[in-house]
């Protein structure tokens, strides 16, 4: 996976492309399924992404919108490597919302996120990531579906350290480091951890003390994902116990880009977080 980039980002641009082209060419998406002889339902779900687009089908489709040789040849090569399956899919029973998360995440730049009552996923201990997986996913689990998933976790987090390593600034709500997710031994081994993840040139943890009261982000943890090209818009990600909500409405993300920015100002700078946290080491 190192310095690697996975499908789901080529899949949503190459979509993007398509509904580009076709809007450029003045039809709606029911013209362009009389045409093509598809259903309307067909044309929207390759336009948003939600399935790959056959050779044979991206052939009609710039023949219909009348697409230069240049980028046809483009946009094909784009369809190939749209198709090439990420490491996450060789595990056949991850939920589809967890791999189209895992997918954007190892093609991100960046990301932004403010976690509420639990450490973000990425910055985890192995430990730590257990017995949360094993605490979300109810005593009924079998082991062997506790190790698969902390086994993906962990490999996961080899973006950090990749050649070119994702960049994450996390926001942590004080009571996370104060919930004893899995006994003290792990949470100081946590915490020990997240004092060397800070030290990482492409790491930024503040700690947002209960001191502060009510805040923007008060409602709900989120995560925010930047990509390297500028054509590729920011999405935000919520995560719920039953299923997963992407935010791609511009208006919408702005919202919580600004929410993000208010919650850093009035979190500990990243040196007073890494002192608070190696004081609750030695609580700990």
């Amino acid at each position: 996976m190192a310095g690697g980039r996975g499908p789901t980002l080529r899949r949503r641009r190459l979509a993007g492309e398509l509904r580009l082209l076709r809007e450029r060419s003045g039809l709606t998406g029911e013209q362009v399924g009389e045409r093509l002889g598809w259903s309307v339902s067909k044309v929207s779900r390759i336009e948003t992404a939600q399935v790959g687009v056959r050779t044979g089908d991206l052939t009609a489709l710039c023949d219909l919108y009348e697409v230069p040789a240049a980028k046809r040849e483009a946009l094909h090569e784009l369809a190939r490597t749209a198709m090439r399956r990420g490491w996450w899919e060789t595990y056949e029973s991850i939920s589809t919302d967890y791999a189209n998360y895992i997918g954007l995440e190892s093609e991100a730049a960046d990301i932004r996120c403010f976690s509420q009552t639990l450490i973000h996923g990425l910055l985890q201990t192995e430990d730590y990531a257990r017995a949360v997986i094993r605490a979300t996913l109810m005593p009924f689990a079998p082991a062997s579906e506790v190790d698969r998933r902390v086994e993906i976790r962990m490999t996961r987090q080899k973006i950090l350290c990749r050649d070119n390593p994702l960049g994450i600034w996390m926001v942590l709500d004080e009571a996370a480091l104060k919930r004893l997710v899995g006994g003290s031994e792990v949470m100081k081994a946590q915490c020990e951890s997240l004092i060397r993840m800070s030290e990482l040139p492409n790491v930024t943890i503040q700690i947002l003390t209960c001191s502060v009261g009510a805040h923007p982000g008060a409602n709900t943890p989120f995560s925010i994902l930047s990509f390297p090209e500028v054509y590729d818009p920011d999405v935000v990600y919520i995560e719920t116990m039953t299923s997963s909500l992407w935010i791609e409405d511009d208006s919408e993300v702005h919202s919580y880009s600004l929410a993000f920015d208010q919650v850093r100002a009035m979190a500990l700078s990243p040196d007073d977080s890494a002192e608070l946290i190696s004081e609750m080491v030695g609580r700990l």
